[in-house]
């Protein structure tokens, strides 16, 4: 043995360096990150924990490398999802479930939003929710999920939109609804609590407000086409670790700070409107984000005089809660709330 280290020893420099670079060569190479293409359609705070992943590590740390993309509006991230161009989707539920309707082979696999987070606001003049008939209401899209926010306030209110000749219009995002509002030309929105509150102080009515109406629904919906889902069932539950990791994250009050600021830079507003909206974060996203199967039955409901085919579907056609089910009785979960110092 001493006389073989000798030997070594005694080898020029260049022969151990040479050997050295000729085993690392034949060690196996660390493994590398899956890409994903996370599209999403909404653009407000509670989209929070798809930048949190990325931005504090917690994709990465399941080797899971994301490339992000807003899309404006759910139709052309159902047109990415089904081109294969996107994996992982994250859109309303109404949106959703009509691109099932249409043919569109895709599971829902998670829900972070299962309550309604839009306030109903008018102008000024109007006051009461009869007022409301015949009047104009702005909705980003026809079929999104402001529109089935929409729906669920004039149905809480005893509003029907054909006999009330109430007329939904698509106006665009939050902030371009906000404007056509003031504006009058519409007379009410279902907005977000941050813009709600801004109209509050110049005089607007809230007409409903958030907390009011507890019916569940599919809000911020995580959609993947099944055909990926079977053939990369473990690279979607990396993902969903890694979101849902960053759900604890922005939940934790140690956290506030650095929240506010990513939101200030994200949203590209100011210190208030960062607060707002991670007000809207906290009241709007579940903290197990299980799909809804009621939440599905509700958006069935509201959509099958539109498209019936919506309300033919099944919950086993469209909902897929078996990744979601195994990280809660795994105690992953809980786990990742405890590392922040919170419980579920």
């Amino acid at each position: 043995m001493l006389n073989g280290a000798s030997k070594i020893l005694r080898r020029p420099a260049a022969k151990f360096f040479v050997s050295l670079a000729a085993l690392i060569a034949l060690a196996p190479p660390a493994s590398a990150a899956t890409k994903l293409i996370v599209g999403y359609a909404t653009h407000n705070a509670r989209i929070a924990p798809v930048w949190v992943a990325q931005e504090q590590g917690f994709f990465n740390k399941y080797d899971i490398d994301t490339e992000q993309v807003y899309m404006r509006g759910a139709p052309i991230l159902v047109a990415g999802m089904t081109s294969g161009e996107i994996q992982i989707g994250r859109s309303g539920g109404s949106a959703t479930l009509s691109a099932i309707a249409a043919g569109h082979d895709f599971k829902i696999i998670a829900n972070f939003s299962s309550r309604n987070p839009y306030d109903l606001v008018a102008r000024p003049n109007i006051k009461r929710a009869e007022e409301l008939r015949g009047k104009k209401i702005a909705v980003t899209s026809i079929g999104g999920t402001t529109w089935m926010g929409a729906l669920l306030w004039l149905e809480q209110l005893g509003l029907d939109p054909q006999r009330d000749q109430i007329h939904l219009q698509a106006i665009g995002d939050q902030n371009t609804q906000t404007q056509a509002l003031e504006t009058g030309i519409v007379d009410a929105a279902a907005l977000d609590g941050a813009y709600s509150r801004r109209l509050k102080q110049k005089g607007f009515t809230v007409i409903g407000e958030y907390s009011n109406l507890t019916k569940p629904v599919l809000g911020q919906a995580v959609a993947v086409p099944r055909q990926y889902l079977q053939q990369r069932t473990d690279i979607v539950e990396n993902y969903l670790k890694g979101e849902i990791e960053a759900l604890a994250y922005c939940f934790a009050p140690k956290n506030k700070t650095t929240m506010i600021k990513l939101l200030m830079r994200r949203l590209k507003t100011d210190t208030a409107g960062a607060e707002e909206g991670y007000a809207d974060l906290v009241r709007g996203i579940d903290r197990k984000p299980f799909p809804s199967v009621e939440g599905m039955r509700n958006i069935q409901r509201l959509m099958k005089l539109r498209s019936p085919k919506v309300g033919e579907l099944r919950s086993e056609e469209v909902i897929d809660s078996r990744i979601m089910q195994k990280l809660d009785d795994s105690g992953f979960i809980d786990r990742v709330y405890a590392a922040q110092g919170m419980k579920p």
